[in-house]
């Protein structure tokens, strides 16, 4: 008769416990409770405390480590391995009885039969124990530092069938997201590996220290719904420090990480009582902490859990974030219009998946490049070392070869590119060797003349601003045009596919509006929705409200600052969306104020010649200077007004170059950095130092008309 053995209620388990910080911490603690009371810790720690510790580890040397740790741990609270302590159990030895439960084994891989032999003795024992974990052990503490990994590496059916439940939309059905990569990451899995425990032994608590990107990255949505479903209470001290974001505390000091990492990071506390009814969500309780490293470091020893001061949040639909949102703003927003819904037609820009070979600044070393490319015999690797191709999943670039045997001009082929802010270059528009062209836009800049908002999401913190993720153009649009994250194109118009660039082009061509919108936009403020297909590009006059002036006000109120404080928490996790306008006379303001940032972002302003900087010396114009913080490029010459030098090399420069131009973001570029940085090693032209010239005052006026589109008004305070 097999008997059932007894097992301690509370199991805890460190799923990825490299070198045992976590476990030994958790002797620590216990240890602590045991003041004046010496005589019995040996037979606690034998009978109760190693009994209930579990770990799991992959790498040799930190599983190596982690015992090594644990019994030095154990040996300075006075509990030596090596001496039995208790009465053992029937049928095993002291040395069976006194093993730490830490084994070498995978957590992400679900626990399978007795693996016999495997390597005929120790390893097939380990992996037998740590399997009896996973598929026996009641846990009911997972705690630790997961791993992040975006590129992960644990694929195995098991947990991608556990993750899964993370890719569905709250309210039901797959989840909506053109790219869900981001819940591929290893912490991900690891959350869910923590849940499911769990979820299994019915109560009990997961506390993570993880990437916080799943607090408010719209991806992870469906992840919060299922957390909130499962869990009772969930407490989130978000330590910030995500220098991707370039995150700044609230009073504008300096925020570091508390690690040596680029992410971000959140101390996590998942509760499951089992007392919650089924379907109702889970508590939401968050805390922020900002600072420099020591800061954080004394406030997170200096203080337990409960004595922080936490703020009860209510997720809300859809995104359900796991921060602190302003309802009434959340509300207020939600009646807004949403662009990607005016304008019917968007999709994401091109993404080449290799720039360098069909992008250059110039039309003619393009063109040379691909008829050299033409001319060469159909063989893969020879055309990959030559033109310095790297190969790419899901792409040939034999394909691309034979299609340009069939195309005899190669000009034809030839596009203008907004390929970085400011930074227009051209591209070879080939279907088969660009990756993803984005056609479905893309062909209504090839077949008439047309111009686009261009929108991000999840933008970057800089500058005390949350989003700027809104710029224009009149070209073709890479995908990477704000750093991170995509770009969205909403193009005005439309155009058959099969229509040239004729005398009777215009007869055919669309507003990209929908009809209902513009028609509650026009009501609202006694307006009239007019196109004239001769006059694209018109402002409406009197009572008329052409689509250049849907475009132009949306543009300016992309671009008040006060817009962007008030949503930015919603401006971080979609696209943007609209208030609708009431009144027609500021209606008007707003469009005229568009349209100057529309013309100085295309460099098509009437005063974008009046330069306000000067090239005063002579010289080679090779830009030696690399632009970072080893090589500054930038040097303040002018601190009552602000302005500087910007050295391209040790004897050139602009001068008078304001120092809110130099430090001007769009998305996560400063483009009057980023335009030289790119040019390293070059010498600049004529219209080269032009374009720089025009590229500051460009700057500089966005920011006047940043301030003038507020004094209009845009939202309400």
């Amino acid at each position: 008769v097999e008997v059932e053995e007894e097992v301690h209620r509370v199991q805890v388990l460190d799923p990825a416990t490299g070198t045992g910080t976590f476990l030994a911490e958790v002797v620590r603690q216990v240890h602590a409770k045991f003041e004046g009371q010496a005589g019995m810790w040996p037979q606690y720690v034998e009978q109760h405390l190693i009994p209930r510790l579990n770990g799991f580890e992959l790498l040799m040397a930190s599983y190596a480590m982690a015992h090594l740790k644990l019994d030095l741990v154990l040996r300075d609270t006075g509990y030596d391995m090596g001496q039995p302590h208790g009465t053992p159990k029937a049928n095993s030895t002291g040395s069976e009885q006194q093993r730490l439960r830490v084994f070498l084994t995978n957590s992400l891989e679900e626990a399978h039969p007795e693996t016999g032999t495997l390597f005929a003795s120790w390893l097939s024992q380990e992996a037998n124990e740590a399997n009896a974990v996973k598929r026996e052990t009641p846990v009911m503490v997972v705690l630790g530092n997961p791993p992040y990994s975006g590129h992960s590496s644990n694929n195995g059916e098991w947990i991608s069938d556990l993750v899964r439940d993370y890719y569905q939309e709250p309210s039901g059905g797959p989840l909506q997201e053109r790219t869900t990569k981001w819940l591929n990451d290893d912490y991900v899995k690891f959350i869910r590996f923590g849940e499911h425990f769990i979820e299994n032994t019915g109560e009990g608590v997961l506390a993570y220290i993880n990437n916080h990107s799943f607090l408010d990255n719209p991806t992870f949505r469906g992840m919060r719904w299922h957390l909130l479903n499962t869990f009772d209470k969930i407490h989130v001290i978000d330590l910030h420090g995500n220098s991707k974001k370039k995150e700044v505390a609230p009073d504008g000091g300096k925020d570091e990480n508390v690690f040596d990492i680029i992410q971000g990071v959140s101390v996590n506390l998942f509760v499951r009582t089992g007392k919650k009814k089924k379907g109702q969500l889970g508590c939401l309780y968050h805390t922020d902490v900002w600072g420099t490293r020591e800061v954080k470091y004394d406030s997170l020893s200096a203080k337990s859990h409960s004595s922080f001061t936490s703020r009860l949040i209510e997720p809300r639909p859809p995104f359900y974030f796991f921060l602190p949102v302003d309802n009434e703003a959340a509300a207020e927003y939600e009646r807004c219009l949403e662009l990607p819904e005016l304008f019917a037609l968007n999709n994401v820009g091109m993404t080449t998946a290799h720039d360098e070979f069909v992008v250059d600044d110039s039309k003619a070393t393009l063109q040379e490049r691909f008829t050299r490319f033409k001319s060469r015999p159909a063989n893969a690797v020879a055309l990959h070392t030559e033109f310095d191709v790297r190969e790419k999943a899901g792409w040939n670039i034999i394909d691309g070869w034979t299609n340009l045997q069939r195309t005899e001009n190669l000009s034809k082929l030839i596009e203008p590119l907004t390929y970085r802010p400011f930074d227009n270059r051209y591209i070879l528009y080939e279907q088969k060797l660009v990756w993803r062209t984005g056609h479905k836009v893309m062909q209504h800049f090839q077949h008439g003349a047309n111009i686009a908002i261009l929108l991000g999401r999840q933008g970057q913190v800089v500058g005390g601003m949350e989003w700027n993720l809104a710029y224009i153009t009149n070209m073709m649009t890479d995908f990477n045009l704000f750093y991170r994250g995509g770009v969205l194109n909403l193009p005005l118009y439309l155009y058959p596919e099969t229509t040239k660039q004729t005398s009777t082009a215009t007869q055919s061509v669309q507003p990209n509006l929908d009809a209902k919108l513009v028609e509650q936009l026009a009501k609202g403020i006694g307006l009239t929705f007019t196109f004239n297909p001769e006059a694209l590009f018109a402002h409406g006059a009197g009572k008329e409200l052409t689509p250049l002036d849907v475009l132009d006000y949306c543009y300016a109120v992309l671009h008040s600052p006060a817009y962007r404080v008030k949503y930015k928490e919603f401006l971080k996790s979609d696209f943007p969306r609209i208030p609708f306008p009431t009144d027609a006379k500021k209606f008007r303001a707003l469009v005229q104020l568009g349209a100057k940032l529309r013309q100085l972002h295309l460099l098509e302003w009437d005063g974008i010649d009046k330069y306000i900087t000067t090239y005063p010396a002579a010289g080679s114009n090779e830009v030696t200077r690399k632009m970072s913080k080893s090589s500054i490029g930038f040097e303040l010459t002018d601190k009552k007004n602000g302005l500087g030098r910007v050295w391209i090399n040790d004897e050139q420069y602009f001068d008078g170059v304001p120092e809110a131009a130099w430090n001007f973001y769009i998305g996560g570029y400063q483009p009057a950095q980023k335009w030289l940085k790119d040019r390293h090693g070059r010498t600049l032209t004529f219209d080269d130092i032009r374009h720089y010239q025009r590229m500051i005052v460009a700057l500089t006026e966005t920011g006047k008309v940043m301030e003038e589109v507020d004094k209009v008004g845009v939202v309400s305070k």
